[in-house]
């Protein structure tokens, strides 16, 4: 395709993901209120159980309404979401090797179901880091957070969270696109197991040490099963150019191979091998 039909594809692939994510929008403005109610209810919680006042507060006049049109776009981008990843898919797709569909694919099957356990963790652990981080009040005052302020710590919150369990997909998709060697990865060991502590203290910061450990417990089992994941596919890697590099040339190394290559490869092997016997012999 020309430069120009690149563009005009994009443009209107554009187009599509921004229509389902309106559509999506006028969804999210009807899932506003129970939304509110759902984060809102770790500081009922504390208002009823702790004696304390914990109160959303809406500064200004139109802060309310502007607040809804944020909340119903961010509910609409993740209501499109199936729609404005077919359209990027798409778009990216015929610029790719079957190899690297595989690949691409095989990171999405494995990115989303992480993504949306970090988010199912956060949001598990959100009443405990809520209650944690306002219990530093000093008897006698409230808790009067401005609504704009929580919603943005929420949705902060559980993205991030929700991007540390994509990490180890990440580590893996880097490794089998020749970025990332396994063995540069286990170096590091110390600082992921750092990364993840670090990670768990500041979600759920109260006084329950048990409370990190089941947090960080589940962050460094993936962290290294995906090293061991690399570290394997390293050695595949190892040991299938250990088999192709004889009398092939580079460019035959780096493609992919059928199975029928690899068996013509190994009776070549044999054969050579018979004849180099047979001149000894002689």
């Amino acid at each position: 395709m020309a430069l120009m039909e690149h563009l005009r594809e994009f443009k209107n692939r554009i187009i599509k993901a921004a229509v389902a994510t309106v559509l999506g929008a006028v969804g999210g403005f009807f899932l506003y209120q129970p939304f509110i109610t759902a984060i809102k209810a770790p500081l009922d919680e504390i208002n009823a159980e702790q004696g304390r006042e914990a109160l959303l507060n809406y500064s200004t006049v139109q802060s309310s309404f502007s607040l809804m049109v944020t909340v119903s776009l961010y509910i609409g981008l993740v209501l499109a979401a199936p729609v404005w990843l077919y359209q990027l898919w798409a778009f990216i797709t015929p610029a790719l090797y079957k190899k690297e569909k595989r690949y691409a694919l095989g990171f999405i099957f494995s990115a989303v179901p992480m993504f949306l356990i970090g988010l199912l963790t956060a949001w598990i652990c959100l009443p405990a880091a809520v209650f944690a981080l306002t219990a530093f009040n000093p008897d006698g005052t409230s808790n009067i957070i401005s609504a704009e302020i929580y919603i943005s710590f929420v949705v902060k919150f559980m993205v991030s969270f929700a991007l540390a369990f994509v990490i180890p997909v990440i580590l893996v998709g880097l490794n089998f696109m020749g970025i990332l060697p396994g063995r540069t990865i286990l170096k590091q060991w110390r600082w992921v197991v750092v990364f993840v502590a670090t990670i768990a203290a500041m979600t759920a910061p109260g006084t329950d040490i048990m409370t990190m450990f089941y947090l960080a417990a589940p962050l460094l089992f993936f962290f290294f099963i995906a090293i061991v994941i690399c570290l394997l596919h390293d050695k595949r890697v190892e040991r299938k150019r250990a088999k192709l590099a004889k009398g092939l040339s580079e460019t035959e190394i780096d493609r992919a191979t059928s199975a029928e290559e690899l068996e013509k490869l190994g009776r070549i092997e044999e054969n050579s091998g018979s004849v180099e016997s047979s001149r000894l012999s002689s």
